[in-house]
């Protein structure tokens, strides 16, 4: 069966459902990745639950669709990262790719920023997003095989 790859847009700005809690202020990079792969380390060490940010995993379908609404609902994570990038400096906007893997179980592997297609060109927030990238689960594929996924996440600056 040939490979699933998936290239959705995420654009912060034109969620049209109500905006999810904004991070806590002052959360600083290390915080946002330390947030971001706790809520991740229970579910891999055995843990049963299949509820992921309000998102019953085992009763969505391994899609496009479902896919997206699982890294949609990572959205805060995202933010933090944007936000913690733009701190002090000048608003950052553009793309940055990543490209990972979704496992038989449901996991991330092998998360990494696509510098080339990506405009955004900034380390720290490309570390911050393949780190929030790879604490994600998504539906089990139905297959049983690794799914390579390329996702471009659009991020706007907001003054």
């Amino acid at each position: 069966m040939t490979l699933l790859c998936l290239l959705l847009s995420l654009s912060l700005a034109a969620d049209k459902r109500p905006p999810p809690p904004s991070p806590k202020k002052g959360n600083t990079l290390k915080e946002v990745i330390k947030d971001s792969s706790s809520a991740s380390t229970a579910d891999r060490d055995g843990g049963t639950d299949q509820v992921i940010n309000g998102i019953d995993l085992s009763k969505l379908p391994f899609t496009t669709d479902s896919i997206k609404q699982v890294v949609l609902s990572y959205q805060p994570r995202v933010q933090g990262c944007h936000e913690e990038a733009m701190a002090g400096s000048k608003p950052i906007g553009g793309l940055v790719k990543v490209a990972f893997t979704i496992t038989p179980e449901g996991f991330v592997k092998s998360a990494k920023v696509d510098k080339r297609g990506s405009t955004i060109k900034d380390e720290h927030l490309h570390d911050c997003l393949v780190s929030v990238v790879s604490a994600m689960n998504f539906p089990k594929p139905p297959d049983g095989k690794d799914h390579p996924i390329e996702f471009p996440f659009n991020l706007k600056p907001v003054e």
